[in-house]
């Protein structure tokens, strides 16, 4: 008898543990690690209607460009401005768009070829709001810069594009 009260605690002991092992097992292996990784500047989300971004400028989704193309350049295009604006195109924009904009940077070679920003059409065609925006939101091929670049920054890039296309 005594032989089968024994066993019996055996069972219910060994049973208790692999349950309780089988439990951290499950919470060592389903943690963060394996949750889904949104980078920063892949997903941008629309804000509330009416509220202004931190920082006090407003941020327009990709499908209201047209909206945001209306806006004028606070940064007046001074040499200093274009300046930065070069140094930060150099970091940026370089990789793909090339040193001198025309679209063939290293980048260029093994993925979608960028527009010329050299190209006088283009730069008639699109405003300083419109190139704000594609830098901070991105575009069909172009990661949004609205997280790595500051509004002013943005606005410094633009008054440097605006010398691509004299060049």
């Amino acid at each position: 008898m005594m032989k089968y009260v024994f066993l019996a605690t055996l069972l219910v002991v060994g049973g208790a543990a692999s349950v309780l092992g089988a439990n951290v097992v499950y919470r060592w292996t389903h943690n963060m690690a394996q949750s889904p990784r949104i980078m920063p500047g892949e997903r941008t989300f629309a804000m509330a209607p009416g509220s202004v971004a931190r920082g006090g400028e407003l941020t327009y989704p990709k499908e209201e460009r047209e909206a945001a193309a209306t806006r004028r350049n606070p940064v007046p295009p001074t040499p200093a401005s274009v300046t930065r604006g070069g140094d930060l195109f150099g970091v940026y924009c370089t990789p793909c768009h090339g040193a001198t904009g025309k679209g063939d940077g290293l980048v260029s070679a093994k993925f979608v070829p960028p527009p010329d920003l050299s190209n006088a059409d283009l730069q008639k065609g699109r405003t300083d709001g419109y190139w704000h925006s594609y830098l901070s939101v991105g575009g069909a091929v172009m990661p949004a810069y609205g997280e790595a670049l500051s509004p002013e920054e943005r606005w410094h890039v633009v008054n440097y594009l605006r010398t691509l296309a004299q060049k």
